[in-house]
């Protein structure tokens, strides 16, 4: 089986590995701190700048993942001249168990999703995660390829 990596550029594979080592951090911090976290994005700037992204906050007080995720997807397509890579991050269940899912995209027409199951938060307050999955995923932002 042929892996994303075998048609991936360099600088793509670096792209998305940097963004994934970005934000797989920050949801293990926020299941550590709250046992859950809102969707959230990250981005790598034409310049090679990695930064975490948001949704709109005119969503209200406890807006459900799905609106919270859409967020991020249309300020994703929004910026997409300024970026080269994107981030999508959502705690998911996936086979009965907690997971969080990474959704990467990059301008050179690669879009894969990474599954990193995790077990929940105990007195050490930090949840271990566990062996990674990855599979091909759907363009959020370069639909037109």
């Amino acid at each position: 089986m042929t892996s994303w990596r075998d048609t991936a550029s360099a600088a793509a594979q670096k792209d998305l590995d940097g963004l994934l080592n970005l934000v797989l951090p920050q949801a293990q911090e926020l299941l550590g701190k709250n046992g859950r976290f809102y969707p959230f994005g990250a981005s790598v700037s034409t310049d090679g700048e990695a930064s975490l992204t948001a949704s709109d906050e005119g969503l209200g007080e406890h807006p459900q993942p799905e609106q919270v995720l859409a967020g991020v997807y249309d300020g994703a397509r929004a910026s997409a001249r300024e970026n080269r890579a994107f981030a999508f991050v959502s705690d998911v269940l996936i086979d009965g168990g907690d997971a969080v899912q990474v959704e990467l995209e990059h301008r050179d027409g690669i879009a894969i999703v990474v599954w990193v199951p995790y077990k929940p938060a105990t007195r050490n307050r930090v949840p271990t995660f566990r062996d990674m999955s990855v599979t091909p995923g759907e363009p959020r932002v370069w639909t037109d390829r």
